[in-house]
């Protein structure tokens, strides 16, 4: 009998690529929950902290893209899924440029889009975070 091991990666993640993937997600979360206190108080400065947060983000989730692409170009670290963990995290990146770029705008343009993209990249954020820490499939035999 044969068990088969299939894993997200052959090794596990970098820890700095895994302290990057999992910061993404209390920055994007944070953005999210200031554009839900400025749409409940319209408190300018809500506002503003989103846009820090987001930029934050935005830095933590362009760098986790370059590891994870250097992942995938090595042969020993590529692994079935790890494709669609590249292009969660450039969408994630991309959303949440547009994002950066809705809250640039004035304060009071800023909702309903701001809110509804900050949750948008927050759930893509987590999504990206969970197929980057992907854990060990076994399988039985073949």
């Amino acid at each position: 009998m044969t068990i088969i091991i299939e894993r997200r990666y052959s090794e596990a993640i970098h820890p700095i690529h895994a302290l990057l993937l999992a910061g993404t997600i209390p920055l994007f979360l944070g953005a999210a929950l200031s554009d839900f206190a400025y749409a409940s108080t319209y408190e300018i400065q809500w506002s503003n902290f989103a846009s820090w947060l987001i930029v934050g983000g935005l830095i933590f989730t362009g760098v986790a893209l370059v590891f994870a692409i250097v992942d995938l170009c090595r042969a020993h670290r590529r692994a079935r899924g790890i494709g669609l963990y590249v292009v969660l995290l450039l969408v994630t990146l991309v959303l949440g440029f547009f994002n950066a770029l809705t809250h640039a705008r004035d304060a009071w343009a800023v909702m309903p889009t701001g809110l509804a993209l900050s949750v948008i990249v927050t759930v893509l954020a987590c999504v990206a975070t969970w197929f980057g820490f992907g854990t060990p499939r076994i399988g039985g035999a073949k």
